[in-house]
């Protein structure tokens, strides 16, 4: 959870993160990027304070703080579009983050995306800290929360995926494909270790970028949202939940290959053993 310091009154207003996450551990270049970024802030230098910020992320991909800093000074600049583009980073990596979903939501709206902003809200839950401020943006919007949620509900059962002939272009060494129950479709990028997302509108973000992974090969998703990737230069199996949490499923397997989940068992051929796993999920 987001800790939040309000000795400053800009700061309360930006909404700004000075605390770091508790349950995750930056690495230390990044944490150095992050504080400088916090200091020029505090010093109201905040095209320095976005400089840092920026240079965290890309040290580590997946600093939700550094992305949230970042957006909420954009915000602060009114430079909505910038801002609204950090926080759907941030809800691709968390989608959890109902703080950056809700400034999704008020930034598509201020920006005229009306229906953008009512799925944002429909994600907000009406036990998240947020949804007091999600509830009074649905009246601006001449809704509720509760009409919001039942029309996002309808629209759900439409296919989200094109269902048409296409292609997504510009991404590099593409491997493993695998989608979720929303519809985005997850890339695997083998040269350049990243897994991109990209969305049922088209869009592309970077999802995963991050050293444990080494050479993606396959990708394949379970029921819970979960996607296993084959690590085929690690020689592991990794497995990525829906919030972008990344852990070590399997060591020790000598260039896995290909996968396949059916029901609680996930398979994984061994080109490096001339083998096949068999492993219960």
């Amino acid at each position: 959870m987001k800790k939040l310091i309000v000795a400053f009154l800009l700061a309360a207003n930006m909404g700004l993160v000075f605390a770091q996450d508790d349950f995750y551990e930056p690495p230390t270049e990044a944490k150095l990027q992050y504080n400088q970024g916090v200091d020029y802030y505090k010093l109201g230098q905040y095209d320095q304070a976005m400089a840092s910020f920026r240079q965290a992320i890309n040290l580590d991909p997946n600093y939700i703080d550094a992305y949230y800093n970042l957006g909420s000074i954009l915000e602060y600049l009114r430079q909505d579009e910038a801002a609204l583009a950090i926080f759907k980073q941030i809800i691709v990596r968390k989608p959890e983050d109902y703080e950056s979903v809700y400034k999704a939501a008020n930034l598509s709206y201020k920006l005229g995306f009306t229906d953008k902003a009512k799925t944002y809200l429909s994600l907000i839950p009406p036990d998240s800290s947020a949804y007091a401020m999600a509830q009074a943006l649905a009246s601006n919007l001449n809704t509720d929360m509760q009409t919001i949620k039942a029309q996002q509900a309808t629209n759900s059962n439409v296919p989200k995926i094109e269902q048409t002939n296409g292609m997504y272009n510009d991404i590099p060494s593409p491997t493993g494909i695998t989608t979720d129950s929303s519809g985005n479709v997850f890339v695997a990028c083998f040269s350049d270790n990243m897994i991109y997302k990209i969305s049922p509108d088209g869009k592309k973000v970077i999802f995963i970028k991050t050293p444990k992974l080494n050479g993606p090969i396959a990708m394949v998703s379970d029921k819970s949202g979960n996607i296993y990737v084959s690590n085929y230069n690690a020689n592991n199996v990794l497995k990525i939940s829906p919030a972008g949490e990344i852990t070590t499923l399997i060591s020790n397997v000598q260039k896995p290959y290909g996968l396949h989940v059916v029901g609680s068992l996930l398979f994984v051929s061994s080109q490096g053993s001339n083998s096949v796993l068999r492993y219960k999920l």
